[in-house]
């Protein structure tokens, strides 16, 4: 079990003695890594792999997001054991946020296949975005005194204050679409930000990535369709187009960071491709 202690401001930490206990009762043989980067984790994540050795991520989707370069194209598991501010991806494949709960999926559950995007040496599992999210990512990263899905919120209203409209070009398998506006996503998952369903009809084992481009329009308009995204009903707004394809490249007049499963990936210039069910996770049994 791979423990990253910073993960949801200690959250991850408080979500280890009732895993543990858990998995005691379950008379599961485990042992305990705490993981001090993000090369430590695959590290160890790799070593595991290589042994036979099922991992379990006891963190955020950036954690999850990073151990699956190294564990994409094994036959060795991962277990999501959640304990980030988003836990997105168990909410997607329906991994229970109570700690004891999702030990038993660790342990009973049944591996499922699933898509893994690729961007350049990089991994997520998620959604991938910048633009207006690279500003939001990184206030909410920064931020100190909001916790929980609340700062997801609250840095959106921070950056919608200060945001001026970019232009993108987007190309999706060879094909060009031009935009001006807020942002461009690549959705591997449907869901990011704690429970905002930004690409909701995106499959996460279909081989194809959603991409999802937010155009110009009013702040008053946006900040009126934020609260649509958590139920998915945004998608019949006007101002953003849904395009789906398996290599994306994606260009800006200024500089982003590239944000995925909430962690910073990349920069922009970007391309990012998908592999299709190369990596196993556990879920719950039928």
């Amino acid at each position: 079990m791979l423990v990253n202690p910073t993960a949801g401001a200690g959250r991850a930490l408080r979500a280890l003695p009732p895993i543990t206990a858990e998995l005691e009762r379950l008379r599961a043989e485990f042992r305990v890594i705490e993981t001090s980067s993000a090369e430590h984790a695959r590290k160890e994540a790799r070593a595991s792999a290589e042994s036979g050795e099922a991992v379990a991520a006891l963190g955020g989707d950036g954690l999850v997001g990073t151990l699956a370069g190294v564990m994409c194209g094994t036959d060795v598991p991962l277990a999501v054991l959640p304990g980030g501010r988003g836990n997105d991806l168990a909410r997607v494949l329906g991994i229970p946020v109570e700690p004891a709960a999702a030990a038993r999926v660790a342990v009973e559950g049944e591996a499922r296949a699933i898509d893994v995007a690729h961007v350049d040496e990089a991994t997520y599992v998620g959604i991938a975005s910048c633009g207006f999210d690279s500003e939001a990512n990184r206030i909410a990263n920064e931020s100190k005194l909001i916790r929980g899905n609340l700062v997801y919120l609250y840095a959106a209203l921070r950056a919608l204050a200060a945001w001026k409209h970019a232009s993108f070009e987007v190309t999706v398998d060879g094909e060009r679409h031009a935009a001006r506006g807020y942002s461009v996503a690549v959705a591997n998952s449907k869901a990011y930000g704690g429970g905002m369903y930004l690409a909701p009809h995106a499959e996460i084992d279909d081989g194809l990535l959603d991409v999802v481009i937010s155009r110009e329009s009013s702040k008053l308009h946006f900040l009126r369709g934020l609260p649509k995204v958590f139920d998915g009903s945004h998608v019949d707004d006007p101002n953003l187009s849904f395009v789906r394809g398996r290599d994306i490249r994606i260009e800006a007049d200024r500089p982003f960071t590239v944000y995925a499963d909430g962690d910073p990936i990349a920069e922009v210039p970007v391309e990012i491709r998908v592999a299709r069910r190369v990596l196993r996770v556990m879920v719950p049994t039928p």
